[in-house]
C-alpha cells in the first residue's frame, strides 16, 4: 500500500503544502487527480470560507455553510463535498499517477466522502497523499491498519516522496512490436 499522511498542528499549513505539492507534481508531468483546499479569512467574520478546487484544474467548489458567526457545528456543506468526490471520481475513468486529498475528514471516518476513491485508488496501487489532523488520527490508522507512512507538512519531502513511489509503480506493458514481415 502506498499512501502517505500529512499533518501540522499550524492552522491551514497542510492545506498550503497540499496545494504547493499539486502545483510542482503537475510541473513535473504527472497526472493527479483528487482535491486540495484554500481556506480565506473573511475580514469581521470569525469564520473562513473553505474551498476545493478539484484536480488537476478545477472545478473550484465552496465547501463551507454560511451558518452565522454563533454557529457551534459543523460548517461543512455535505452536498458540496459529495459533488467534490463526484467530480474527482469522474477521474476514475481515465489515468492518473497520484490521487492528493485535502483531508481524511468527519464524512471520511463515518465512511462516505473521499473513503471509497481513497482506497479504489490504493487497490490499483495508485499512491496517495492525505491531509489527516489530530482528530481524525486515530480512525484513519484503523482505516489504512496502520500502513500510511507518516510525513512532515514539507513540499519537498511530499513531492519527492509522490515521484519515488510512483517510479516504484509497475511500469506498463509497451505493446507488442509488430516487425514489417508481420504486416
Amino acid at each position: 500500500m502506498r499512501i502517505a499522511s500529512v499533518s501540522s498542528p499550524e492552522r491551514g499549513q497542510t492545506d498550503r503544502v497540499l496545494a504547493e505539492v499539486a502545483t510542482a507534481l503537475l510541473g513535473k508531468g504527472l497526472e493527479l487527480a483528487g482535491v486540495v483546499q484554500t481556506s480565506t479569512d473573511r475580514p469581521g467574520r470569525r469564520h473562513c470560507d473553505m474551498d476545493v478546487m478539484v484536480l488537476p484544474a478545477g472545478p473550484v467548489l465552496r465547501i463551507n455553510q454560511l451558518l452565522g458567526e454563533g454557529a457551534q457545528g459543523c460548517r461543512l456543506d455535505p452536498s458540496a463535498l459529495e459533488t467534490a468526490v463526484a467530480q474527482v471520481e469522474a477521474m476514475f475513468s481515465s489515468k492518473f499517477d497520484v490521487l492528493i486529498i485535502n483531508k481524511f475528514g468527519k464524512h471520511e471516518v463515518e465512511g462516505r466522502g473521499f473513503r471509497g476513491l481513497i482506497a479504489e485508488a490504493l487497490s490499483r496501487g495508485i499512491p496517495v497523499v492525505i491531509g489527516v489532523n489530530v482528530q481524525n488520527a486515530d480512525a484513519f490508522a484503523t482505516f489504512v491498519d496502520g500502513c500510511a507512512e507518516p510525513l512532515a507538512a514539507n513540499t519537498s519531502e511530499i513531492a519527492d516522496w509522490c515521484l519515488s513511489v510512483v517510479s516504484r509503480a509497475p511500469a506498463q506493458v509497451p505493446a507488442p512490436h509488430l516487425s514489417r514481415a508481420a504486416l
